[in-house]
């Protein structure tokens, strides 16, 4: 048998080209450092020396060597594994099998009708390997049953759990060995052309220091004035928390408690005390992800904080060298902060460029801010990963929020919650930081609203539509300091608004901000009034936390008059958010209570009920027997954190921004890093509306040839975006009709 390669370098000989049975084994030996941490060391093992086991095709070698024709390399290594099952260890096989098979295309299902699905490939394969592949790989695979029972039985697995725990392992396996591959190939092709991806610390490395600069950021804050003494005395006591084992906890503080800081300082602390390896901050909104990264990187640097959206994803099925092009991130900082998309997504993805990073996830203390804003479609599978996490894959967990979710114990397939609260006294502090009173207005039109602005000279309104804001913004016009917040702005733009806001606020001077519900989760902005379009009790107390938020008009009171918007029917979800509140309003007496919350939650997953996993996610991974039944590709499929669809418009308004777009025409810069920077530079649209912007000449994707179509960027001369309207992409077709006239 000739040499057999794994990767060919153009016009370079043979002999600098990458010897496969090489590639195998490290790939084999950078899996199973990955997955060492996972308890899965023998299962990586045995995946990253089958990966391309399909490779020794004589075919895929002519191939490389020029010869026109497609192979499919990664049904072969699958294919070995499973023909050699032995019963006791079916199960960790097919794991590999899955990763194997899903390390270019994706995860398959597993007995589905489609031609990608483990079941079809298996027995649509002919062995055309050369007999010679047996020479370079051992055949022998011990002990991957007894590893696969160790994990389960230290995760505290059951038969309720067991097949959920099974999947999970299946995709960090699987994430372990995509990564491995990428690394492997990266440096051979390095060598060549030196392209690189950023290498990061341990967070074991910095821990001691980034405690250090937390100390120093804290000790700035002087405990004058009751509610900065209140804030620091919730830092102690959530601080002192960190000993607690491992695990899922809640905390739950009203706006203005400081829990942003709070809760980063409790996971410092518990990983520097459980040696967890970094951690991850995910935030339901990308209007405040700037905010929070901002204020890490202000007290830690630049350096060890990746801040990751989720608009733009450079994960394109390419083989070969596009593969560098196109790698994201990866997740290995010591500090991440991205949204709750990106985060669940990602667990719940089939494809190898999203699915990468879920091995750096394991063994992380994860916080979910804002944690009620969990769809409820999705909550039983979102609690599901979140417990597998916890239990099986070294994670904590913190749910942080001043409108907690009833997800305990009382809700079936809820969290083991009970004696892991972190704050002290949630209900005591709703008292001590009460700084609302919260009315009804009954209805109200958009000239209603406009009065109420102008009868205040600070003063919020949130509405339920990007549509109804975009209206009353245009009625109010000729008002002085008036603002307008929405989606229709791309993030970087609306960071700028929001600093305009705060310095007008700080300053006394009118500001009047109608906005969308992007301002009401984690914004810190301070209004004396606000006015909220029905919706359910979290958006409005959410919305409470923008009005006195630090007591500045105490003892007074600030004001929240909830309104019937005249003219503008409720989504259907908020409708039925509407009714829940109105059911249980009777049975409280302070809606900003804890106890509160909990009734209303209670009062809205008793309604969705089957809904809470509307599309049947947790029953797509089962046992059958001694085999598996998981539907990887048709979850990810279904797994939706928005269900909208919306596609990302890139906006070159800003310098950093048109510089970014430059480099796209630069073959040597990543697709990844120029993504890393255009996040905050799009805004994202339907479909059909970036159709109709191309079709119109009002943008186009920026070097297809070389990005797919991932960069999709708005014309130069930028006439559908303004500066307090955003991007107006429903005028895609006016603009051009009139310009052709004129």
């Amino acid at each position: 048998m000739g040499k057999n390669y794994a990767h060919s370098v153009k016009d370079r000989s043979e002999e600098q080209w990458q010897s496969l049975v090489d590639h195998l084994t490290q790939v084999a030996e950078l899996t199973t450092f990955r997955a060492s941490p996972l308890g899965l060391k023998q299962a990586a093992y045995a995946a990253g020396l089958y990966h391309d086991l399909g490779k020794y095709d004589p075919a895929f070698q002519r191939k490389l060597r020029g010869e026109q024709n497609r192979v499919d390399h990664s049904t072969a290594g699958a294919s070995v594994l499973m023909a050699s099952t032995l019963s006791q260890e079916a199960i960790p096989r097919e794991m590999i099998a899955y990763a194997i098979l899903g390390h270019h295309a994706g995860l398959p299902d597993r007995n589905t009708s489609a031609p990608s699905s483990m079941g079809r490939r298996l027995e649509g394969y002919a062995d055309a390997l050369h007999a010679g592949w047996r020479d370079d790989v051992p055949q022998t695979l011990p002990g991957l049953s007894n590893e696969l029972m160790s994990l389960l039985e230290s995760g505290r697995s059951n038969e309720n759990t067991g097949a959920f725990d099974i999947s999970v392992a299946t995709r960090m396996l699987f994430s372990c060995l995509v990564d491995a591959d990428y690394r492997d190939t990266e440096a051979f092709y390095a060598e060549f052309d030196g392209a690189k991806d950023r290498e990061w610390p341990l967070l074991a490395q910095v821990l001691p220091q980034m405690i250090t600069q937390f100390d120093t950021h804290m000790d700035q804050f002087q405990p004058t004035g009751e509610i900065n003494a209140l804030r620091r005395d919730i830092l102690s006591h959530v601080r002192r928390g960190a000993g607690m084992a491992p695990g899922v906890f809640t905390l739950t503080v009203p706006t203005g408690g400081g829990k942003t800081l709070a809760s980063l300082g409790f996971a410092l602390d518990h990983a520097s005390l459980h040696g967890h390896r970094r951690i991850i901050y995910a935030i339901p909104f990308t209007s405040i992800i700037d905010q929070t990264a901002a204020v890490f990187r202000d007290i830690f640097g630049q350096q060890n904080i990746l801040e990751h959206h989720s608009a733009i994803e450079a994960d394109k099925n390419h083989e070969g060298r596009d593969k560098l092009r196109l790698a994201m991130e990866d997740w290995a900082a010591p500090v991440v902060v991205t949204t709750n998309v990106q985060l669940f997504e990602s667990l719940f993805a089939a494809r190898p460029g999203r699915a990468r990073k879920l091995h750096n996830i394991a063994g992380s203390v994860i916080i979910l801010d804002e944690a009620q804003t969990i769809p409820r479609p999705l909550l039983l599978p979102c609690l599901a990963m979140l417990d597998s996490l916890a239990r099986v894959f070294g994670c904590s967990i913190v749910l942080c929020t001043a409108t907690q979710p009833a997800v305990g114990e009382t809700l079936k397939g809820g969290l083991a919650l009970a004696g892991r609260e972190l704050a002290p006294d949630p209900s005591g502090l709703a008292r001590r930081l009460k700084r609302v009173e919260i009315g009804h207005g009954g209805i109200m039109d958009n000239t209603a609203l406009v009065s109420a602005l102008r009868g205040v000279d600070q003063g919020l309104v949130v509405v339920n539509s990007r549509a109804h804001a975009l209206d009353l913004w245009r009625e109010a016009t000729g008002l002085e300091g008036l603002f307008h917040l929405s989606t229709r702005q791309y993030a970087a733009h609306r960071r700028r608004i929001l600093a305009q806001i705060r310095q007008r606020l700080a300053q006394g001077l009118p500001c009047r901000v109608i906005s969308t519900s992007l301002i009401e989760a984690g914004v810190d902005v301070s209004f004396p009034m606000a006015w909220r379009a029905e919706a359910g009790l979290d958006q409005i107390v959410q919305v409470a936390g923008r009005v006195n938020r630090n007591g500045e008009l105490l003892p007074a009171l600030g004001q929240v008059t909830v309104f019937t918007p005249d003219g503008y029917a409720p989504p259907a979800e908020i409708a039925g958010l509407i009714g829940d509140m109105a059911r249980m309003r009777a049975e409280v007496e302070d809606l900003q209570s804890p106890e509160a919350i909990q009734r209303y939650f209670e009062e809205v997953y008793w309604r969705v009920d089957a809904g809470l996993d509307a599309k049947g996610i947790c029953k797509s991974f089962s046992l059958l027997g001694n085999s598996t039944n998981f539907n990887f590709r048709t979850v990810a499929e279904q797994f939706r954190m928005i269900e909208s669809g919306m596609v990302p418009v890139i906006i070159p308004r800003d310098e950093e921004a048109i510089k970014a777009v430059a480099q796209l025409h630069e073959p040597q810069i990543s697709s990844g890093q120029i993504a890393r920077i255009l996040q905050t530079h799009l805004v994202t649209v339907p479909p059909k509306a970036r159709e109709r912007m191309r079709a119109c000449g009002k943008g186009d994707f920026v070097r297809p040839d070389l990005r797919a179509d991932q960069f999709f960027v708005l014309g130069p001369e930028l006439d559908l975006y303004a500066e307090q309207t955003g991007l107006l992409w429903e005028d895609s077709e006016y603009l051009d009709l009139s310009q052709s006239i004129l």
